[in-house]
């Protein structure tokens, strides 16, 4: 059995993509996120989406940032050297993502650097665009991983 190429800090070099998704998003999804994260009612009911100005059923921004966690989780952190993330740069919502929308996008590497104060650890620049299934554009942001350097240069993955 080959063995799996784990992604280090070299593997990250600026303009590489890395695929999202697709990820699903069912009202019962929704709802239970809401239910328990963030319970407005535009984000636990069809019928109070409707009346605002979401249009639907629409999921709460931070389950939006949720599904984006586990599509680079997918994509490239759950196999990589991850250490972690010092924050979110900015996160945006362009428009609503509803009930039965289907999610996909995109990693960027924007920029690379090693640490000044941690041996060891290059910090990684991303920016990330989710678009629903008609290919708009429902948010985007940026944010630095933590990724350890490799003593060899990197593995290519």
């Amino acid at each position: 059995m080959a063995p799996v190429a784990i992604y280090t800090y070299e593997d990250f070099s600026v303009g590489r993509e890395f695929p999202l998704g697709p990820q699903s998003v069912s009202a019962e999804q929704i709802i239970a996120f809401a239910s328990e994260f963030d319970p407005q009612p535009m984000h636990l009911s069809e019928e109070a989406g409707r009346r605002s100005i979401l249009g639907g059923l629409a999921a709460s921004g931070w389950h939006t940032c949720s599904l984006l966690m586990r599509m680079m989780a997918d994509s490239y952190i759950a196999n990589s050297t991850s250490q972690g993330s010092p924050g979110i740069d900015y996160v945006d919502w362009k428009k609503p993502v509803l009930a039965g929308d289907t999610l996909s996008g995109k990693s960027i590497v924007l920029e690379q650097r090693q640490s000044g104060s941690r041996p060891g650890i290059g910090l990684v620049k991303f920016r990330h665009e989710l678009y629903n299934q008609r290919g708009v554009l429902v948010s985007h942001g940026e944010n630095t991983v933590m990724f350890l350097i490799s003593a060899n240069g990197g593995v290519a993955a």
